[in-house]
């Protein structure tokens, strides 16, 4: 997603020199916090295995998921934990400034494109799609993919959880799991009975108050649907503003909400740049791992278990690698197999969206914040105060709506921008517009990953299978056509130029199918791969105390063990996830909070 971000491109130099002689400002006037900074970094760069050689827990991957698992269980002085990221840390010399393309909201399309915090993985060519191969950028930095995304925070429909519940993951039901997206949380409008007050994950509102937001809110309403004001609480369905990771002017991530302030306690250590290759075991008893670090191969070992945070690729990625998976596909590679485990990599699912783009007749969309001049005043500010545009993300309102008459919850989510934008954001902007993204949230279509080869280097092979049936085709024409009537409302009216995309010469379904062939996209929610589920459930690979089934002393926490996708973004989902399975791994009873209201339409005869 690029608006703010294309101007910095090819003034990144400046940016950086700037920064660097802001660094310096701050640190002459110790704002920084710099020698705490200092302390952290030395803490965090001491390869425990050094000292000890054992653990009682190893974490794979300084995700969303892998900061809340070593924040969580580092709480217990017993306990020490070993945190293992492939990737880079999201700080420089211990500021936050001077990696400003990760921290600074708007910038987010810097690292959506660099392949230095991104593992920049790609789909097979979609055959539903016109073969086009799909890029899927993937977090690989502390803080994992809340390092990347764009800091939307949605905890999908109350119905998610139950259905979960219904798939075999007893116990993640909403009950169950609302307490955690509490525990987890401090929103800035305060606690109630939906939102958490208390938590290390700061959630705010935009600020902007952006008159094409307000227009979009008024045109939905207009439109028919219900304004709401907690599309996290109550009542999903309906139009309103977003929920966002941003605190004080910067990105959340989990690094920020869990790591650090985790990071100078004894019982824990961090390692950054180090690849895991290999989970280590005693017939079926995971003992430890295996680590490429500076290009030495290592091995450190667990006393209680190994924990794999990496995500929805690299989890099964690293089951089949370590001779869990399918045996006749681990055989092929020259694999030994530990436990053959068919679900590994299967049940991959994921949310297509794409843009419908309007020209804007008033100069008031972020095109012009995309100037050279502006992008260095924008990023001055923000690099001094934290503060002006550079401070959102601008995905400010959004919504939720059902399809048809029939359906019972969303099935079909917007996030709004005032801005164009083009292939991910790597290419500019062109005019002054504003767009929907817009796609279905329950997709039928479902495909898979398998490894290419047995070099943990190798990307595995990525086939989501996406518009592979006829619901998903109709929904996406759906997506387009309600869309296309939102923005035909009257609140509109004084901003409303041609339609940019599809544009006004697509109109019959037949050419509102091929639109979506060609421009359609992920909107990056990869999930679904190593399916909780029961033991007896032969496409189950972890069961509902997050332990893989057949094997002992190794759990899978992230994403990838969702039974099916949630109705929204994936990231408040996955640090809930990781909260809830903190308690299990403790041996902590189950927060539980019973009959919480849930928003039902009055009626399921009408579509709205």
């Amino acid at each position: 997603m690029s608006y703010l971000t294309k101007g910095f491109k090819s003034h990144s130099s400046v940016m950086c020199k700037v920064a660097g002689s802001l660094f310096k400002a701050h640190t002459l006037k110790n704002t920084f916090g710099i020698n705490e900074q200092f302390k952290i970094s030395r803490a965090s760069s001491q390869l425990s295995s050094e000292k000890t050689g054992s653990y009682s827990y190893i974490v794979v991957g300084a995700g969303s998921a892998g900061c809340v698992l070593a924040n969580r269980l580092t709480e217990d002085p017993h306990s020490t934990v070993l945190l293992l990221e492939a990737g880079p840390k999201d700080t420089l010399l211990g500021s936050i400034r001077l990696m400003w393309k990760i921290h600074m909201p708007a910038a987010l399309t810097y690292n959506l494109c660099d392949e230095k915090y991104n593992w920049y993985y790609h789909t097979t060519p979609q055959r539903h799609m016109d073969s086009r191969v799909m890029y899927w950028p993937r977090g690989r930095v502390w803080g994992g993919s809340s390092s990347l995304n764009a800091m939307v925070y949605i905890r999908g429909h109350a119905e998610d959880y139950n259905r979960w519940s219904r798939e075999g993951a007893l116990g993640w039901d909403y009950e169950h799991c609302l307490p955690y997206f509490k525990k987890a949380q401090t929103h800035e409008l305060g606690p109630d009975q939906y939102r958490g007050g208390n938590g290390p994950l700061h959630v705010s509102r935009g600020k902007t108050n952006h008159p094409l937001h307000q227009a979009f809110l008024e045109a939905a309403q207009q439109a028919g649907y219900p304004f709401t004001d907690d599309m996290n609480g109550y009542q999903q369905e309906g139009f309103g503003w977003m929920d966002m990771t941003i605190h004080k002017g910067q990105r959340w991530s989990t690094a920020s909400a869990y790591l650090r302030p985790a990071i100078s306690r004894p019982n824990f250590s961090v390692a950054e740049k180090t690849l895991v290759t290999k989970i280590l075991f005693q017939g079926t008893k995971c003992i430890g791992i295996e680590y490429v670090k500076n290009g030495q191969r290592k091995k450190v070992f667990a006393n209680k278990e190994v924990i794999l945070s990496g995500g929805a690729i690299n989890s099964p990625q690293l089951l089949m690698l370590s001779g869990i998976g399918n045996a006749d596909d681990l055989k092929k590679l020259g694999i030994p197999v530990v436990c053959h485990l068919p679900g590994v990599g299967q049940n991959l699912q994921d949310h297509l969206e794409v843009y419908v783009q309007q020209k804007c007749t008033k100069p008031i969309t972020l095109y012009s914040a995309q100037k050279p001049l502006n992008m260095v005043r924008i990023g001055l500010e923000w690099l001094w105060k934290f503060t002006g545009e550079g401070a959102t993300a601008h995905l400010e309102s959004g919504g939720f709506i059902r399809s048809e008459p029939g359906v019972p919850h969303p099935d079909i989510q917007f996030h709004f921008l005032p801005s164009q934008v083009i292939d991910h954001g790597r290419v500019a902007s062109t005019m002054e517009a504003y767009q929907v993204h817009v796609g279905p949230m329950r997709s039928t279509s479902v495909g898979w990953l398998k490894l290419k080869s047995s070099d943990p280097n190798d990307h595995p092979i990525i086939e989501p299978n996406y518009l592979s049936t006829e619901r998903d085709i109709w929904e996406f024409r759906q997506c387009v056509k309600l869309t296309r009537e939102i923005f035909a409302q009257k609140a509109f009216e004084k901003f409303r130029g041609p339609e940019i995309q599809p544009g006004n010469h697509v109109q019959s379904d037949k050419d509102i199918d091929a639109f979506i062939r060609q421009k359609a996209d992920s909107a990056y929610h990869p999930s679904c791969t190593c399916k909780m589920g029961q033991p007896s459930d032969s496409t189950a690979v972890v069961d509902p105390q997050t332990k893989v089934i057949g094997v002992e002393n190794l759990r899978v926490v992230d994403a990838s063990i969702m039974p099916s996708v949630v109705t929204g973004n994936l990231n408040a989902p996955t640090i809930m996830i990781a909260e809830k399975a903190a308690d299990i791994i403790k041996g902590l009873p189950s927060l539980q909070e019973k009959n919480v209201p849930v928003y039902k339409p009055k009626t399921l005869e009408t579509q709205r």
